[in-house]
This record gives C-alpha cells, sequence and structure tokens, in this order.
C-alpha cells in the first residue's frame, strides 16, 4: 500500500473520532457556558481544543470564541479564572473594580458555582438523551425475541433445562421483549439465581439459572459479564421493527441512558471489589478505531457511540477527584459544611494530586490501547 493509501485510510478513523469527541465535548462546555452566562458570570473565553489558535472570533458578549490545534478537549474560562480549570487567578481577581469583580467565577455564590460546574455533566447526559430520542423516533428499534435457538453445553441455560424453542418472556416476573433485553440482565447479574419464565409448547414453565460469569470480547475489548448460555440464529421471522411516538422516544431513551450508566457503575464498582480487571479501560487510540468502524456502519450507528461516550465524559467527570467538575463540587460541599472556602493552598495542591491522577488514568488507557494493538498486530503475523 502506498503512503497515500495508508492516509486516506488513518482519516476514515481520524475524522469520525474528531467528529463523536468534539460533539461531546462540545456540549459538555456549553452546560457550564449557558449556565454561567445564565447566572451573570462573564465568559472571557470559549475553546474547543487546546494549544495554539486555529480561528476564533469576539461574541458581542466579550468572549472569544476559538478552535484549537490539539482537538482532545476543551474548556470555558470565566472571568477571574486564571486558566481553563477554573482555578482562581487571586492576584487578577484582587486588581479588578467592584464591577469587573461582580461578574467573575469566584465572586458567585456557593449554589451558583455548583450549578456552573454541574451543568457540565449534566449536559453530556442530556445530549446523550436527545441522540437516542432521535434514533429511536427516526429509525425505531431492531427487536429480536428472546427465542431460544440452541443451548451450549456445560452452560448454566443447560444445567436450568433450557431447550431449543423455548421463549424467555420473563425474568424475575419482569417482562422480557427482546432478545438484548434478556442478555443486558444475564450480563449485569452474574453469580445471581434468576428465576425465567418461559414459554414451551403453549404451556408457561418456570427455570431457575445462574449465569456464570465470563470474559467476551466487545468494541471496546474484553470485559467480564454474566453468560447464561441460550443462543438465537437471528432467523427473519424472529427479527421486527418497533417504531415509536416522539414521547415513547424520549421515555425510551432517558431508560437507554440510565442503563448505560448503571452498566458503568457496576463495572467501577467492580474494580473496586475486584470482581472487573482494569485492562478493560480504553483510550483515545481505542475510541478512534471504534468511531471508525461505526462511522462504516452509518450515522445512526456513530451519533449511538457519541450518546455512550458522552454519558462516560459525564460520569468520569464528575468523580470527586480535583481538576474535574467532581472535584470542584467536592470543595462547594465542604465550603457548605465549614462556611468557607477551604485556602487557596489547600486547593492548589489538590488540583495537583488531581492532575496527576487524571493524566495517570490517560496513560494507563493510552497503554491498554498499544498493548492490544500489538498483540494483535503478532496475532496477524
Amino acid at each position: 500500500m502506498s503512503i497515500l493509501t495508508h492516509i486516506w485510510a488513518l482519516t476514515g478513523y481520524i475524522l469520525p473520532f474528531l467528529f463523536v469527541l468534539s460533539l461531546v465535548v462540545f456540549f459538555h462546555e456549553l452546560g457550564h457556558f449557558l449556565i454561567g452566562r445564565w447566572c451573570g458570570v462573564k465568559v472571557d473565553a470559549f475553546s474547543l481544543g487546546f494549544g495554539p489558535e486555529l480561528f476564533g472570533f469576539n461574541d458581542r458578549y466579550g468572549t472569544h470564541w476559538r478552535l484549537a490545534a490539539l482537538p482532545l478537549g476543551g474548556y470555558v474560562k470565566f472571568h477571574g479564572d486564571a486558566n481553563g480549570a477554573s482555578m482562581t487567578d487571586a492576584a487578577a481577581v484582587a486588581a479588578m473594580s467592584p464591577e469587573d469583580r461582580a461578574v467573575s467565577f469566584i465572586a458567585q455564590n456557593v449554589w451558583k458555582r455548583a450549578a456552573i460546574v454541574a451543568a457540565g455533566p449534566i449536559a453530556n447526559f442530556i445530549l446523550a438523551i436527545v441522540i437516542f430520542t432521535g434514533i429511536f423516533y427516526v429509525n425505531g428499534r431492531a427487536i429480536l425475541l428472546p427465542a431460544v435457538d440452541s443451548v451450549a453445553a456445560d452452560s448454566a441455560a443447560e444445567a436450568a433445562g433450557f431447550q431449543p424453542g423455548d421463549l424467555i418472556v420473563a425474568i424475575d416476573g419482569i417482562k422480557v421483549d427482546s432478545f438484548e433485553e434478556m442478555q443486558r440482565i444475564v450480563q449485569t447479574e452474574s453469580d445471581t439465581e434468576l428465576v425465567f419464565t418461559i414459554e414451551r409448547g403453549g404451556k408457561e414453565l418456570e427455570l431457575v439459572a445462574t449465569p456464570r460469569r465470563r470474559d467476551v470480547v466487545t468494541a471496546f475489548g474484553t470485559t467480564r459479564v454474566g453468560i447464561l448460555g441460550v443462543q438465537s440464529k437471528g432467523r427473519p421471522e424472529n427479527w421486527h421493527i418497533r417504531h415509536y411516538d416522539f414521547v415513547d422516544s424520549v421515555k425510551l431513551a432517558g431508560t437507554e441512558t440510565w442503563w448505560v450508566i448503571a452498566r458503568t457503575g457496576g463495572y467501577l464498582k467492580g474494580l473496586v471489589v475486584g470482581t472487573e480487571t482494569a485492562d478493560q479501560l480504553s483510550g483515545p487510540i481505542r475510541i478512534a478505531e471504534v468511531s471508525g468502524a461505526m462511522a462504516k456502519i452509518g450515522l445512526g450507528a456513530l451519533l449511538n457511540l457519541a450518546a455512550i461516550l458522552s454519558i462516560s465524559v459525564g460520569l468520569l467527570n464528575l468523580f470527586p477527584i480535583p481538576l474535574l467538575d467532581g472535584g470542584h463540587l467536592f470543595y462547594y460541599a465542604v465550603e457548605v459544611i465549614r462556611g468557607k472556602a477551604m485556602n487557596d493552598r489547600a486547593q492548589q495542591f489538590g488540583f495537583k494530586i488531581g492532575l496527576m491522577l487524571v493524566t495517570s488514568l490517560m496513560i494507563f488507557a493510552t497503554y491498554n490501547d498499544i498493548l492490544r494493538l500489538t498483540r494483535q498486530f503478532m496475532h496477524w503475523g
């Protein structure tokens, strides 16, 4: 392959990745920006990306909008901030006129500051709901009936007495409409006894099975989930497209968003208790790979990935780590309890620790990506 061919192939990953990441980052920062403006805070800069400015302009409120050379994030710089991480420039604030200080971020009461900070992650969740709503409303949802075509040998399903031809209608009394819905319940309830209501030969039966925890390969790498051991061949007669009106699309989008939050929370809990492994963490290289793959499927698949990534970014930013939004919210909670803000020295120290933690996480995730690519290369060789 020529160099131009390689470059063209790379654009198939880079451009979708930049689209997805820029969309998620823009809405996150837009949340901070809009609530900041609503609270009367002056916004000095809104940057999509870091580093040297490629393009920029000033709006009528004095905000400088900029597109930067390194498109791996962004920031909103409020009046009185030393940088995009909302660290206060004490010297600049002290030199401000009373009018200037009144519109600075630091001059706002703790509840306004908390609302401005929380608006970023909340905007990420809203973006996900909007995307999911659009997908469900426009495309509907492909539903595969939870029909059993085969049962894996030595599986939880075989031990429970599942047979080909069974139709799963409920799990622990909760109605199941699709094979995907059944899988989601099973995957998150590994090593837990579940009661399956099935339809067999026109009669309803109850089978008790305990999904076994297994490693499976997903778009983002290997993950550990519960496996029942039933399979569907996806026969055409078992597929149908279910369409939704706008209200039902919004409800389904909320359910989908909550499921992603719960699944991510379950994984993080597993990391703490030792039932999950950190090698599942993915960085920008893997996200670029998946973005390229989703772009080949279509715009809907790429937007679906953007919604999932938006939820992940929202959750990550709520972690009580200094430098992230959750760290700021932690500081504000301490301020409410103490009746006064933490001193600058303590906050500066916290930000340094937060920077170290976030940087370490990014390096580790990127290491996972490179290690996986190396293994793939060796396998191909």
